[in-house]
């Protein structure tokens, strides 16, 4: 998992969902190499009909293409991504190597493919999180693993898969990230609603329930922020996942690296929206979420922001530290990011809690700052929309019904927010009209769609708790 651009080395991009011509090159002089990333059965790109989210569920896979990048340019490659659709392999150029990865939702599905090529003597190396923990079980399966970070060993692999000679096991470690060779993202189509990317690897919490320190080691390692801005230039997606486990690290030099990574991509002014993961000790430092932020009130940031300042008063509360708990209170209601229903769902715990305490006159600043939050997205929505396509100029004037969810084409960058914010437009013409938590769930429950009337539903039981 990782980047950057190789543009004059890049192969043209083969298509993995289509036959491969085969262009007639000798073993000794050019190998066949296929990376599949094999269906899981859990999220489908292919499944949109059921659920336009399950675009949303899936993602390139970057480590098979941090392992292209490696690969010299006498191997021809080919990335099949089975989420995409699974090709008829026999149909296919018979390939000299074949590489997996997998999840274990995915471990199944890879066992059945290693066995289909092994049956037509295609050597196997199987690598990714569930091999390295499932050893033995991965190794009845295939010729080879990998376990670990591939790069420090995948030259090795494909000469001695050259001689014939492949090893059962080659133990990876950890890669340098200063001298991480760039991924191939030309080798897969433009089907994907995010681009991804890698910053850093490995976490020092050590975390019972997570398999990254197991997996990435607990030192923080950071990639060059050189590389990673210049990886960035070459993604194609608007839209980009940043798939480091913890963007921020945990010490104050990883904040700070973090500032500085994103200083430069607000320099590089790439015009895209990213995704990323971090602890909730993000929303301590305005410095960091002020530079995170790409564009002022960008939903994303305020949902995480939200959250963050619950939890953070939630904490403090366990503390007896009253005062910095209601501050998180009322700076979650200046960045209620998501649908406002969030503060009568499982954030409306910090305002309960602090009601048990006595604390009326702070939870009601805290709802009042959310409605301000409110109005003035509505305010840039109304100027977004009749900015952009004709259709959202057709949809503005109706701002305030669900039909505004028909503006979620993709016509600019702002298209997916304005598609949730004037959904959320009527909750918010709710509000106004409210006079307490349960007026406001009540009439979202008889104004809203049918999916937010639900929403609604569980919320107004926390509503009535807070009354």
């Amino acid at each position: 998992m990782n980047e950057a651009e190789r543009a004059t080395a890049c192969e043209p991009r083969t298509s993995p969902l289509q036959p491969v011509a085969d262009v007639g090159l000798s073993p000794a002089s050019s190998m066949r190499l296929y990376l599949i990333n094999p269906s899981n059965p859990l999220v489908s790109i292919l499944n949109v009909e059921e659920s336009r989210w399950n675009r949303y569920r899936v993602w390139k896979p970057l480590g098979l293409m941090v392992i292209a990048g490696l690969t010299p340019q006498d191997w021809e490659v080919t990335i099949i991504d089975e989420n995409l659709g699974v090709p008829d392999y026999s149909r296919l150029p018979r390939p000299d190597l074949v590489g997996i990865t997998a999840f274990t939702s995915q471990a199944e599905r890879a066992y059945e493919l290693a066995t289909r090529f092994r049956d037509t003597a295609v050597p196997v190396v199987i690598g990714g999180i569930h091999a390295t923990m499932c050893l033995e079980e991965a190794s009845v399966h295939v010729d080879t693993v990998v376990t670990g970070e591939a790069e420090r060993v995948w030259a090795e692999v494909l000469e001695d898969a050259r001689a014939g000679h492949l090893k059962p096991l080659y133990e990876g470690g950890f890669a340098d990230l200063a001298e991480m060779s760039p991924a191939r993202h030309d080798l897969l189509p433009q089907k994907y609603a995010f681009g991804s990317v890698q910053t850093t690897r490995g976490c020092p919490l050590h975390c019972s329930f997570c398999s990254v320190t197991a997996f990435n080691g607990s030192r923080f390692r950071q990639r060059p922020i050189k590389d990673v801005i210049e990886e960035l230039e070459t993604v194609s997606e608007d839209l980009v996942l940043i798939v480091d486990d913890n963007l921020i690290g945990t010490r104050r030099e990883h904040q700070e690296r973090a500032k500085d990574l994103f200083r430069a991509m607000i320099q590089a002014n790439l015009e895209k929206n990213w995704v990323a993961q971090t602890t909730i000790n993000v929303a301590n430092d305005e410095e960091l979420l002020t530079l995170a932020a790409r564009y002022e009130s960008d939903w994303n940031h305020g949902n995480a922001v939200h959250h963050a300042h619950n939890l953070l008063g939630r904490i403090e509360l366990k503390r007896n530290r009253l005062g910095p708990a209601i501050e998180h209170l009322h700076e979650a209601g200046k960045t209620p990011g998501s649908p406002q229903l969030n503060s009568f769902g499982p954030n409306m715990l910090l305002a309960r809690e602090l009601l048990e305490l006595g604390e009326r006159e702070a939870v009601l600043l805290y709802f009042d700052l959310c409605r301000a939050w409110w109005a003035a997205i509505l305010s840039q929505n109304r100027a977004w929309a009749r900015s952009t396509s004709p259709r959202c100029r057709q949809v503005c004037p109706r701002f305030c019904r669900t039909e505004a969810r028909s503006c979620c084409a993709p016509t600019s960058r702002r298209s997916a927010t304005l598609f949730s914010y004037a959904v959320w437009a009527s909750w918010y013409s709710c509000s106004q009209r409210a006079r307490s938590p349960i007026e406001f769930c009540t009439c979202a429950i008889r104004k809203e769609s049918p999916a937010s009337r639900a929403i609604a539903r569980l919320s107004l039981s926390d509503a009535r708790a807070v009354a």
